[in-house]
């Protein structure tokens, strides 16, 4: 795929971790590029001309998920990260000055800092490790069986190593 503009915007009202803002987006820039040129699968980019690709990342508390999750989704309990997958899940695609909004992810990052803790591995890791993730339901990519389910944590890995975040990075 050849270049594209890549916008992230986000927003932190989580008042535990104070996020350098700039850093997340570089590194999320670099996870979306890596899938942009390793992954020939994109079912949902296909047939659609566009320049620039947006996304937003709101990072908050398990209080605010778990909120999300019952208003929106029918569920009752707090989660580490929730997808809305605009571009992908509507039917109804459309580009619109030659740009493309995929939607938004949402993280808790106190369930961040616990999954951190659970997996041992650094906070900062598993940050992007669930943006990772995150992107891949942008994108289109679920994971309903475990071979699915291989599949994605499998690229989210190599997006990491790309972006040259590692497990113990702080």
């Amino acid at each position: 795929m050849n270049s594209k503009t890549i916008n992230i915007f986000t927003e932190n009202i989580y008042s535990g971790w104070e996020l350098d803002e700039f850093e997340v987006i570089q590194n999320t820039r670099k996870i979306v590029e890596f899938y942009l040129s390793q992954l020939t699968d994109v079912s949902c980019l296909e047939g659609f001309d566009f320049d620039t690709l947006v996304f937003d990342i709101l990072f908050c508390d398990s209080k605010k998920t778990h909120q999300i999750n019952r208003d929106y989704r029918e569920k009752d309990y707090p989660a580490d990260i929730i997808t809305f997958a605009i571009f992908a899940d509507d039917d109804a695609k459309f580009v619109l000055d030659s740009e493309i909004n995929l939607g938004e992810i949402i993280l808790a990052l106190d369930k961040v800092r616990e999954e951190a803790k659970k997996h041992e591995v650094s906070d900062k890791y598993e940050l992007y490790f669930l943006i990772a993730h995150g992107i891949l339901h942008l994108l289109g990519f679920d994971h309903q069986s475990e071979e699915d389910y291989n599949f994605v944590v499998e690229v989210q890995k190599k997006a990491l190593r790309y972006a040259e975040i590692g497990e113990k990075d702080e």
